[in-house]
C-alpha cells in the first residue's frame, strides 16, 4: 500500500514513530508538510495552507516514488483535512490530535470529518467532542525504547543531582497549552515541605530517543495541560514505571486507572497533595503493565485495520505479535 501523508508537523516524534512502525509492516509513505515555521510566538497563516492545496495535487499527479498511484491519503491534524479532500479519487483517513477538536480548529475538523472515509481520534473524550463516528486509537508507545532502568544510572547520564526530588515537565515552558505556570505553582508549593528540595525540571528539544533517560532519572512526571488527546508523555512515563501526577485531560484517567503510585487531580490543592504523596513514597510505579495496552505494535495493528477498511482490501495483521507482553528489566 502507498500512502500520502499530510501534516503540519513533520518532525512530531509520535507521527514519525507511527510511520516507521507501519513501514515495517510493508506500508510505503510519501510525506508532505505545510510550508512555514512555527514556534511558541508564531504560527502558520491561511496563505501557507492555501498553497498546500497545490502541493497535494502535485503529489497525487506525480504518484508515489516507486511509481503507480497512491492508495490512500492520511491527513494528520484537522487543518490538513481540507487539502486532502480537494480530490475525491483517493480515500482519506483523518487523524485528529487533540487541540484540533478541543480548540478553535474544531469547526474545520468537524466539517471535514464527515467527508472522510475514516477518522481516528486519540480518546473517548475526543470522540464525544467530535460527535461523529470515529475510531479511538491513541498513539502507541515503543516499549523497546521506553523501558525502566536504575535511577542512579539515568541521573548520572543526564547530569541531575541525587540529593533532590526531581519533578519532570517534558515540554517547553512557552507552550501555553501545557500550562507550565501551573506546574511551577504546584512544585513550589511542595518544595520546602519535604526532607529534600523539590526541583521542577523541563526538557524539550532533545532527541526523542533520549527521553527515557530523563523519565528514569525523575521521581515523578507532572502533567498540567489545559487540553490533550492522549498525551504520549504519560504513556512513556508508564512504560518506564515513572509515577505520574496529572490533571484530568484526554485519556489520562483511563490510562492511569490501575497505575500506582500515580494520581489524577482537578484542583491545584489536589495536585500539591498528590505530588507530595508520590514523592514521599519514593517508589516506582507499575505503569509498564498498563502500558502494554497501548504498545506500538498493538496500535499499529489498529491503524492497519482502519487502512484496510478505507481502501476496502485485506491487509495481513500479525495479531499474535501485537499481544506479546513487555518484559520489565530487572531494576
Amino acid at each position: 500500500m502507498d500512502v500520502l501523508t499530510l501534516t503540519n508537523a513533520a518532525d512530531a516524534p509520535f507521527l514519525n514513530q507511527q510511520v516507521a512502525a507501519l513501514e515495517r509492516r510493508g506500508v510505503r509513505f510519501d510525506t508532505r508538510c505545510v510550508a512555514g515555521e512555527i514556534s511558541t510566538e508564531t504560527s502558520r497563516g491561511p496563505f501557507e495552507y492555501l498553497r498546500f492545496v497545490r502541493t497535494v495535487r502535485d503529489a497525487l499527479r506525480t504518484g508515489p516514488p516507486g511509481g503507480g498511484e497512491f492508495d490512500l491519503i492520511h491527513a494528520h491534524y484537522g487543518l490538513t483535512a481540507p487539502m486532502a479532500l480537494c480530490q475525491r479519487q483517493v480515500p482519506v483517513v483523518l487523524s485528529l490530535w487533540g487541540s484540533d477538536v478541543h480548540g478553535p480548529v474544531k469547526p474545520v475538523s468537524q466539517a471535514c470529518a464527515s467527508l472522510c472515509d475514516a477518522v481516528i481520534v486519540m480518546s473517548e473524550a475526543m470522540a464525544d467532542e467530535l460527535g461523529q463516528s470515529c475510531h479511538v486509537i491513541p498513539d502507541g508507545v515503543d516499549l523497546d525504547t521506553f523501558t525502566p532502568e536504575p535511577q542512579a544510572q539515568a541521573r548520572e547520564r543526564v547530569g541531575w543531582p541525587t540529593d533532590e526530588y526531581t519533578v519532570f515537565f517534558p515540554y517547553a515552558p512557552g507552550r501555553s497549552v501545557k500550562d507550565y505556570p501551573r506546574a511551577r505553582r504546584v512544585t513550589d508549593a511542595v518544595d520546602g515541605t519535604l526532607e529534600k528540595p523539590v526541583t521542577l525540571r523541563t526538557v524539550s528539544g532533545v532527541p526523542h530517543e533520549r527521553m527515557p533517560d530523563y523519565m528514569n532519572a525523575a521521581d515523578a512526571l507532572l502533567l498540567t495541560s489545559k487540553s490533550e488527546g492522549s498525551p504520549n508523555a504519560v504513556k512513556e512515563a508508564m512504560a518506564c514505571n515513572l509515577p505520574v501526577v496529572a490533571v484530568d485531560v484526554g485519556d489520562v484517567r483511563e490510562r492511569l486507572a490501575d497505575v500506582s503510585p500515580s494520581q489524577v487531580c482537578a484542583t491545584d490543592a489536589e495536585l500539591v497533595a498528590a505530588l507530595r504523596d508520590v514523592l514521599t513514597a519514593e517508589s516506582r510505579s507499575n505503569g509498564r503493565e498498563a502500558a502494554a495496552a497501548v504498545s506500538l505494535e498493538r496500535i499499529t495493528d489498529s491503524v492497519l485495520e482502519v487502512y484496510a477498511q478505507a481502501v476496502d482490501c485485506d491487509l495481513q495483521v500479525d495479531h499474535e505479535a501485537s499481544l506479546e507482553q513487555p518484559q520489565s528489566p530487572a531494576q
